[in-house]
């Protein structure tokens, strides 16, 4: 079998390379937060042996209430994230909502994502492919995982070979979303590393009314089943002070609990080593 791999700048992310982590606030609440938080997640990689990817979002789009906060804007967001490039020397993601703004984040970013609810749009994915930088497609919470491929065929048809599958759960009724770990097999069949996103499979999607809910406890057990099934990488949201973020602090992970949390990743992924997955 070929080996599946992609680079997002300086990192490797697939066979025989080390985990990588994508993690750091859901939103850029402000230059100070992020900052601190890129400074302090990259530390923790590098003691256990993380590739790391710095992620903030400019602006949630999607959001539950029209009173939520949405996050700096584009210009600001984008000058935010130069900053981490520049002064943290790390990987930087962030998503796009409308094809307008992807030829600026792609002057920006290492790594474009494309949101779950987004996933299936023809135009966002060709867009975000012409960039030339590598792709992260969330697979949407109403999808299958054979529906995967054809999504990652628009971006691969532009010509950019350099893309990443993220798992975070599939809707189960009302406000709940569950994981069907053979999900993380089936979409090696895109040819793409495998990404489990640990954070937003535990969301309760508008189960506060005016936002989603979350159940951050069972993030590090999930997160330590994705690695045993043999994920390539982690998607976690990371907050200094998780009850206090403006966006999905319900399932975030707290930075003070991140290498601890890393280190059972670690013992887990020597565990496995060498298994079929």
């Amino acid at each position: 079998m070929a080996e599946i791999a992609c680079s997002i700048g300086p990192v490797r992310v697939g066979d025989r390379e080390p985990l990588l982590l994508i993690a750091g606030p859901c939103v850029a609440e402000s230059q100070d937060l992020v900052l601190r938080l890129a400074e302090r997640i990259a530390a923790v990689c590098g003691s256990q042996g993380f590739s790391f990817v710095f992620k903030a979002s400019y602006d949630k789009a999607n959001r539950s209430s029209l009173d939520s906060f949405r996050g700096p804007g584009l210009a600001e967001g984008l000058r935010i994230l130069r900053r981490v490039k520049d002064e943290i020397g790390v990987a930087v993601c962030t998503d796009v909502h409308e094809t307008f703004q992807v030829k600026a984040v792609g002057e920006v970013v290492d790594l474009i994502q494309i949101p779950a609810f987004l996933c299936r749009q023809t135009d966002l994915l060709l867009e975000a492919g012409r960039t030339g930088k590598p792709v992260n497609i969330k697979k949407g919470q109403f999808m299958s995982p054979a529906e995967m491929v054809p999504a990652v065929a628009k971006v691969r048809s532009t010509g950019n070979e350099n893309v990443l599958v993220t798992e975070r759960g599939t809707f189960f009724g009302y406000n709940a979303l569950v994981n069907d770990f053979r999900s993380l097999s089936l979409m090696r069949d895109t040819g793409c590393p495998v990404v489990y996103d640990a954070t937003h499979s535990v969301q309760r999607p508008g189960a506060l009314g005016g936002a989603s809910g979350g159940e951050s406890r069972f993030v590090p057990a999930l997160a330590r089943a994705a690695v045993a099934f043999g994920v390539d990488g982690l998607f976690v949201e990371v907050h200094t002070d998780p009850p206090a973020a403006l966006s999905d602090g319900p399932n975030m992970v707290a930075l003070s609990a991140l290498e601890t949390m890393l280190q059972e990743l670690r013992r887990v992924r020597k565990a496995v080593e060498g298994y079929e997955r």
